[in-house]
């Protein structure tokens, strides 16, 4: 399968400067000091998480309320100036960023939990609330919110670009746990997708629409999402094994043979090496398994049992349980600093953070192929991933300047996404699309599903102005 026809660069339309300074003008009089134009503000707002390069907004606006996001996207849609929604700042491939120049649109202050119902189980917030916040918010009456990427990332952009997490295995993506939003659509109405009600057979499924969208169709400015209860009993630990291979084939057992895992994250002896100076921890420097149980006393006990039987026939062990709060706190953080700790193998290297899931027969062979390859080219890339659900993320340290590095790592990226694709998955588990891998998306998709798409995107923004340039690869 060869990318070589959608990944050729195309030409990026110019925005009219002069509409675009009619716009600033026309938001700096309604939003005063909420508007700022400063070039080192503006950069912030375009990508720095990644190798691909920062391109800023023309200007940013801070609203408080949803009214405020009407105003600023009705000015922009005026202008015929692009709007580009801005969380945390913390995704991967581009998608803050302003290729075609425009507004950037920072949630930091709207960051209120609305309502909790904790009878239903499901809170209502707004877009700027990290996940974090949410679950400091939540502990005192027993719930918590299940979702939790890498980093304290906002709830907004946690939905825009259908976030996972360590947890996706037993509690889903944000895509299971989103019941209902606000979004304010191109041209500056607001529309709710649904109900508060666990399930609806009404109408077109508009919540599900939004999620994964990434600002491409409409600003998300408030949220009602799903909680669970905090479990009775949680139990974590560590287990080392001969070889990625044996772990990610625990893993596949482990799933298959319907064990309630919550937790199953895969680190390669590169990332333990990482996590244990970055973290300052001592795990055994080979291929482990993070993994986590929650339900009752009973029921954690037997689980671990039945893992740790599993383990064994492949090799693994011995198990190490973290059976204090605190030491479980700890190694949890470890995997989530997994990004910053492989940052570290290589200082003054930019980071190129990729990842692809596959079908759970198949991630054994497409972890090993994979890091064959990473061997072969002699790159520095570290492997971890939420293994439950097929997967797993590789952190490139790279020296942009080198061009034979760079052309290694191009061909490795190609042949990654190939290998998923050839495998029956997909170019991105989590990730996003953004600018990184739109031109995978006639691969994966095909053309008809990929009409489908840009016909919703011209229905709902005939103007292109919600973060243009992402998602979907020009014609």
């Amino acid at each position: 399968m060869a990318f070589a026809a959608e990944a050729k660069t195309t030409s990026i339309p110019a925005r009219d400067p002069r509409a675009t300074a009619a716009a600033i003008a026309e938001l700096a009089a309604h939003f005063g000091n909420r508007l700022v134009t400063s070039q080192a503000v503006r950069e912030q707002h375009g990508n720095t998480m990644t190798w691909i390069d920062n391109q800023a907004p023309d200007a940013v606006v801070f609203p408080q309320e949803t009214a405020d996001v009407q105003a600023a996207v009705r000015i922009c849609a005026k202008h015929g100036v692009p709007v580009i929604p801005f969380g945390a700042g913390t995704s991967l491939e581009g998608q803050i960023n302003a290729p075609q120049g425009g507004v950037s649109i920072d949630f930091r202050d709207m960051n209120r939990i609305l309502a909790v119902h904790t009878e239903d189980l499901d809170c209502v917030i707004e877009p700027g609330v990290t996940r974090k916040l949410l679950n400091e918010h939540l502990r005192d009456q027993g719930l918590f919110f299940p979702i939790d990427p890498g980093a304290d990332a906002s709830l907004g952009g946690m939905a825009a670009t259908r976030a996972s997490g360590t947890n996706a295995v037993r509690y889903g993506t944000m895509k299971d746990n989103v019941l209902s939003l606000k979004v304010v659509k191109a041209d500056g109405e607001i529309m709710t997708t649904a109900t508060r009600a666990r399930k609806s057979s009404s109408g077109y499924d508009l919540t599900r629409l939004m999620v994964g969208s990434e600002g491409t169709l409409g600003v998300i400015t408030e949220i009602t999402l799903k909680l669970h209860g905090i479990p009775e009993a949680i139990s974590a630990g560590i287990c080392p094994f001969p070889s990625v291979e044996a772990a990610c084939n625990a893993t596949i057992l482990t799933i298959q043979s319907g064990i309630p895992i919550a937790r199953i994250e895969l680190l390669d002896e590169v990332q333990v090496k990482a996590s244990n100076a970055y973290s300052k921890l001592s795990l055994p420097e080979t291929p482990l398994l993070l993994v986590e149980f929650h339900g009752t006393e009973t029921g954690v006990a037997e689980q671990s049992q039945r893992f740790g039987e599993i383990a064994e026939e492949l090799g693994g062990g011995p198990f190490e349980w973290a059976t204090k709060a605190e030491d479980r706190t700890r190694l949890w953080q470890a995997r989530h600093d997994g990004y910053f700790a492989a940052c570290s193998l290589r200082p003054g290297a930019k980071s190129l953070a990729t990842d692809v899931c596959v079908p759970i027969s198949r991630l054994a062979e497409c972890v090993t192929e994979t890091q064959r390859d990473v061997q072969e080219a002699k790159l520095v890339a570290p492997i971890v991933g939420h293994v439950g659900d097929g997967n797993f993320h590789v952190a490139l340290m790279v020296e942009p300047s080198d061009p034979v590095e760079m052309k290694a790592v191009k061909i490795f990226l190609e042949r990654l996404t190939e290998r998923a694709l050839r495998m029956g998955g997909t170019c991105t588990g989590e990730h996003g699309v953004g600018q990184g891998k739109m031109k995978y998306l006639l691969a994966e998709h095909g053309a008809p599903a990929l009409a489908a798409m840009k016909a919703i995107k011209l229905a709902l923004d005939p103007q292109n102005i919600m973060n243009p340039s992402k998602m979907l690869p020009p014609d």
